[in-house]
């Protein structure tokens, strides 16, 4: 269904000011509650206020291109045009079947660009659209986000980095820092989604349709690195400023195991562009309760469709057996564990038995530094494995690093596609200058191509890939359970946990790798390279399998400790990783999260705990009429201390529809709900 209304009711949703210069235009959600106001003058700058309270204060807005021209200066509109959109979207591979995409939307024409705003009851955006008839390069994007009071902020700094030049190269994995924007580290910047506590409100701000520009970084004040970035102020004290990789001029490759694309050298412009093109969308979402920062579905509604007539019905999520976390580390078999046929053969049986859909060989099937695909270890005979998995129903994935893909991607596909493989895991891109992007899109069409799924590590967030291409079937870019290997005590992973669902998760699905068989709590975690542990209870790991969108979701641990645990593995294996319906339930941001989500007649539900104990009363009452089975997986009586320990239960929904939980420090409480 759609329904577009090209005018309407201009004083109630947009006021068209008539004063001189400066000029005023305005955009509000259909709800009324949030309201965008465009001025136009020497500069574009726009303010946004929620329920009347201001959020944000006038914050600039502009493009640079290389030739001089500058989209949003001074120039004057030539046209205001409106409509309003009433749609339905149907899904291919998301977390519900359906997505409601109402909006109205304000265009102000320019003689050389557009600027688009969109309003949603819960986000306002906005885009750039060039109208050069001839390629043009941006020099600079200005992309401010002023806030009217000095609010803490949850931030993802880059890790690891102190000169702004070098932030660019990184595996968007760190834990949150939060802080006053006042107080933000001068010698860091962001990456997204990002979420500021604004009063009653929490705001996030992201980006949406990115496939052939580069990523927005986000930075507070003057820079007080090597001045090799442009940064510049902000408008206030309060303001954050986006900052964009500069194209790159020299890579070389180098970095993990020969794998990545080292940019040596940089233009002088970040990102080159066709006639017309469309810029990313702007994104801030602003939630009243933490709680619907949970469920947006804003960054899909503004990725472009799937284009008309493609079929992407073969795309197949699923679980996947993973091998590198437990360190290829089986036991009770009479041949050596390691990368060899046999063990992977041992993981394909585990994963037929319990109904996983695919088993991974991660990094270590081909030669190590030669980065070539096809170069594959003795110890392993790809064909034989492919024809195996086949006789059980299980499909196969292969790991590799970014610079042996894309040596030639075509080649790559077209040869393990008619092998039988089923995607590629590929991993340490660790930029997001604009020919990497690029390279994300280009891979996504060609693995379509050739029927392959994608599943994108050492990644930025997604940002609107995995609508055109559903064969993108998740992205990293999170501080997930590998981190466990290697971490010290001081990584308090619990409370990472419970951050990431409003945060990370607001730009779509993240493969964390859960499903930790060995789990610690606070005092007892140690790092363990080959028999790691999880921080937190069992009842935390398994509900992880709830809260977290991963359309293409991981069991990390080892076969061997699964089979040593038939109550858990076979709850993990069978919850779906694509949904029918998603309703966020409860949640306070880096304290708790409730999620429940529907497959077919099948409910499951997920709450996901910090370090403190907590009672809560869920509410069912979305199930409606009749009667109702729980089988539930709580955190047991011992937890706290023996973390693994937990109780399963079946019991009937009460027909008051509300369920009390008590969660351990760490822990967590997940149910599957069916008809009687």
């Amino acid at each position: 269904m759609k329904r577009v209304i090209v005018s309407f009711a201009l004083a109630v949703l947009f006021s068209i000011a008539s004063v001189a210069a400066p000029k005023q235009y305005s955009v509000a959600s259909p709800d009324g509650s949030l309201k965008a106001t465009i001025t136009t003058g020497d500069q574009i700058s726009w303010t946004l206020s929620k329920d009347g309270k201001t959020i944000l204060s006038p914050s600039n807005v502009s493009m640079t291109l290389t030739n001089g021209t500058v989209y949003g200066g001074s120039a004057k509109p030539i046209k205001a045009s409106t409509k309003s959109v009433n749609q339905s979207i149907k899904t291919v591979v998301y977390k519900k079947a359906v997505v409601e995409d109402v909006f109205n939307e304000l265009t102000l024409r320019f003689k050389d660009f557009d600027v688009v705003f969109r309003a949603y009851d819960d986000a306002v955006a906005y885009r750039f659209v060039s109208k050069s008839k001839s390629s043009i390069e941006v020099k600079n994007e200005q992309a401010e986000f002023v806030f009217d009071k000095d609010y803490s902020a949850y931030v993802p700094y880059v890790r690891d980095y102190t000169v702004l030049k070098q932030e660019f190269s990184n595996s968007f994995e760190n834990i949150y820092t939060h802080t006053a924007i006042s107080k933000w580290n001068k010698e860091k910047m962001a990456f997204l989604p990002l979420v500021v506590e604004a009063g009653d409100y929490k705001v996030a701000i992201t980006e949406s349709d990115l496939l052939d520009y580069p990523g927005m970084y986000l930075y507070a004040g003057a820079s007080e690195g090597d001045g090799s970035v442009e940064v510049g102020p902000v408008t206030a004290e309060t303001g954050l400023k986006g900052v964009f990789a500069p194209y790159p001029k020299t890579v070389q490759q180098g970095g993990h195991n020969e794998l990545e694309g080292l940019v040596k050298e940089t233009e002088n412009y970040i990102a080159k562009a066709a006639a017309g093109a469309a810029f990313p969308w702007r994104i801030v979402g602003v939630a009243s309760e933490d709680k619907d920062l949970l469920n947006s579905d804003i960054v899909y509604k503004l990725s472009r469709p799937v284009a008309e007539g493609s079929d992407f019905s073969w795309v197949k999520p699923g679980k996947v057996a993973w091998d590198w976390w437990n360190d290829w580390n089986v036991y009770g078999v009479d041949f050596k564990a390691g990368i060899n046929n046999d063990t992977y053969k041992y993981y394909i049986d585990f994963a037929s038995k319990n109904g996983i859909e695919y088993v991974i060989l991660d990094e270590g099937w081909a030669v190590n530094l030669k980065a070539d695909l096809f170069q594959v270890i003795p110890e392993i005979d790809l064909k034989e494995l492919v024809e195996y998995a086949n006789s059980k129903n299980v499909g196969l994935i292969l790991w590799a690093g970014y610079w042996a893909f894309n040596r030639d991607i075509e080649k790559v596909c077209k040869t393990y596609s008619e092998m039988g493989i089923k995607g590629f895991k590929v991993d340490f891109m660790n930029r997001d200058d604009q020919e990497m992007v690029a390279f994300f899109t280009k891979s996504a069409e060609i693995a379509a191509k050739y029927h392959l799924m994608l599943d994108f590590h050492g990644a930025f967030k997604p940002s609107g890939l995995q609508r055109p291409y559903p064969n993108v079937i998740n992205y990293e870019g999170v501080n997930g359970l590998e981190q466990m290997k290697w971490s010290s005590a001081s990584l308090d992973q619990v409370l990472y946990d419970v951050t990431i669902p409003y945060t990370r998760m607001f730009a779509g699905s993240m493969d964390y790798t859960q499903g930790a068989m060995r789990n610690s709590a606070r005092a007892f975690y140690s790092a363990n390279y080959s028999e790691p542990m999880s921080q937190g209870t069992r009842c935390h790991q398994l509900a992880e399998y709830v809260i977290f969108e991963s359309p293409l979701n991981m069991l990390c641990d080892s076969p061997s400790n699964y089979m040593a645990e038939p109550e858990c593995t076979e709850y993990i294996a069978k919850i779906p990783t694509v949904w029918d319906e998603t309703i966020a339930l409860d949640g306070k941001l880096a304290k708790y999260a409730v999620i429940a989500r529907r497959s077919g007649d099948t409910w499951y539900v997920g709450a996901l705990n910090d370090w403190s104990a907590k009672d809560l009363e869920i509410d069912l009452g979305f199930l409606g009429e009749g009667n109702f089975q729980m089988t539930i997986f709580k955190d047991g009586v011992n937890a706290s201390k023996a973390a693994r320990d937990y109780k399963k239960e079946t019991i009937s929904v009460p027909s008051s529809r509300k369920v009390n939980i008590h969660m351990a420090p760490g822990g967590g409480w997940t149910a599957k709900i069916i008809r009687k």
